[in-house]
């Protein structure tokens, strides 16, 4: 909550205050944040099917982010498996 309240007494937009966080994050990071995303545009599509969403309009949203999903973590492993190494080693 007090990040917001830092973040309406700066002069920078929004945009660029996200901008700026987000050059100050690791990969790992940075991944979760397109996870995140991930989630918010789903619930928005889903939210946009209205009144109530199918079973099989469901289904077709859910296989689209799955994808996206499976892909984000094959490119994730790597990075993980580097972590998981380094932690090892301390």
């Amino acid at each position: 909550m007090s990040y917001l309240l830092e973040l309406q007494n700066t002069n920078l937009s929004i945009k660029e205050e996200v901008v700026q966080i987000l050059d100050e994050l690791s990969e790992i990071e940075l991944k979760q944040v397109i996870e995140y995303v991930s989630f918010l545009k789903f619930r928005l599509r889903i939210k946009a099917i209205s009144p109530a969403p199918e079973v099989s309009q469901l289904a077709k949203l859910y296989a689209e982010f799955a994808e996206e999903d499976r892909q984000l973590a094959e490119e994730g492993m790597e990075d993980y498996t580097a972590s998981l190494v380094k932690e090892d080693t301390k």
